[in-house]
């Protein structure tokens, strides 16, 4: 594959994680309006990303992930407000996936099943919980110089508890995923293509 069609090859990858993310997060959600016209929603919008971020890398597995879900924010009038967080949340699970799978486990040269699913697991609970963290403090002090103290601690306790319920369901189906393509894309050579 030469540089330009690798190239244009990771950029189309990109646009299909971002419309596969857009449509998990906005198509597949249970949204939980709060008090004070705020939301907060059930998705598996995240595992997406770290799908992506095993597949082909942090960079292009987040930036897809990231994109689409940022761009649901942008379509949606109650997150809309939210829509740079968001693509800096998603961006970073993408990254840090990514960076212990592929960096540090180096799961696309392993040939070893337990090492690849040991680092799987690894990079897809790190990225995850730095969402768990991130995401709910962001949104509590967006809320908090915004619409107010009392409303940012409600609204606290319900995005850490749907961004807790996200992960784990995240973590277990973006694993899962990648375990069941991960042997058929690299016998049809696209595993190498993806991470090159």
């Amino acid at each position: 594959m030469t540089q330009a069609s690798n190239k244009a090859y990771k950029v189309s990858m990109i646009g299909l994680l971002a419309a596969l993310s857009y449509v998990v997060f906005t198509y597949g959600q249970i949204k939980i309006t709060l008090p004070g016209g705020d939301a907060t929603s059930i998705h598996l919008g995240n595992a997406v990303c770290v799908i992506g971020a095993l597949l082909m890398g942090g960079v292009y597995g987040g930036l897809g992930g990231a994109i689409g879900m940022t761009i649901g924010d942008l379509l949606d009038p109650v997150y809309v407000v939210y829509a740079p967080k968001t693509f800096i949340c998603k961006l970073c699970i993408g990254l840090i996936t990514g960076f212990v799978a592929h960096r540090i486990g180096k799961i696309a040269e392993s040939r070893d099943s337990g090492h690849i699913f040991k680092f799987t697991v690894l990079a897809a609970v790190l990225g995850l919980l730095f969402n768990v963290i991130a995401d709910p403090l962001i949104g509590y002090y967006y809320k908090l110089w915004v619409i107010g103290k009392p409303a940012a601690e409600l609204a606290l306790a319900w995005n850490l508890a749907s961004t807790s319920i996200n992960a784990a369901a995240s973590a277990v189906v973006s694993v899962a995923a990648y375990g069941a393509a991960r042997p058929a894309l690299k016998k049809a050579g696209l595993l190498q293509a993806m991470r090159a």
